[in-house]
């Protein structure tokens, strides 16, 4: 199954020039603490703009070209879809904004850091229908004054 991961701001905001907009500390952490042990799929530039492999989770790579480093490259979207989208192990979807609207479509859940705040943004999360979910909150915080929430979005069973 695939899942989502994203913080995202009040206007659905991600990220500005090939880095995050939001740099929650908490968020860091709940990004680890819920991708630890699992597979982790993006794109090239996500790929890029990491320091490093992300350890403990197997680093897909979405790309055209060959990407030193990665566990797996996949040049094939739709088939790699097709071949793990009835898989029960959960598959999180780190990034950027074009394989999350590829990806939506067959995402049962969406973990999202809600961040009651709006920055200025070059990339933006696709927009989904809320209805089609039922929102779970995981907690919330404040980081210097920007309140945030942890929410996970299960898709209803026939919803899509």
């Amino acid at each position: 199954m695939f899942s989502i991961i994203a913080a995202i701001g009040k206007n659905r905001e991600l990220g500005k020039g090939g880095d995050l907009v939001f740099h929650i500390r908490e968020d860091m952490k709940f990004f680890k603490n819920t991708t630890m042990g699992h597979t982790v799929v993006m794109g090239r530039r996500t790929w890029e703009s990491l320091p490093k492999k992300l350890p403990g989770r197997k680093n897909v790579v979405v790309t055209r070209s060959g990407i030193d480093g990665a566990d797996e490259t996949v040049t094939d979207l739709p088939k790699y879809i097709q071949e793990n989208k009835n898989t029960e192990e959960e598959i999180f979807v780190i990034g950027g904004a074009m394989l999350y609207d590829e990806f939506l479509p067959y995402a049962k859940n969406l973990y999202l850091t809600e961040v009651n705040a709006s920055a200025e943004a070059d990339v933006f999360f696709p927009s989904f229908d809320k209805n089609q979910y039922k929102k779970i909150s995981l907690g919330n915080g404040n980081d210097e004054g920007i309140k945030y929430e942890f929410v996970k979005y299960e898709r209803i069973e026939g919803e899509s």
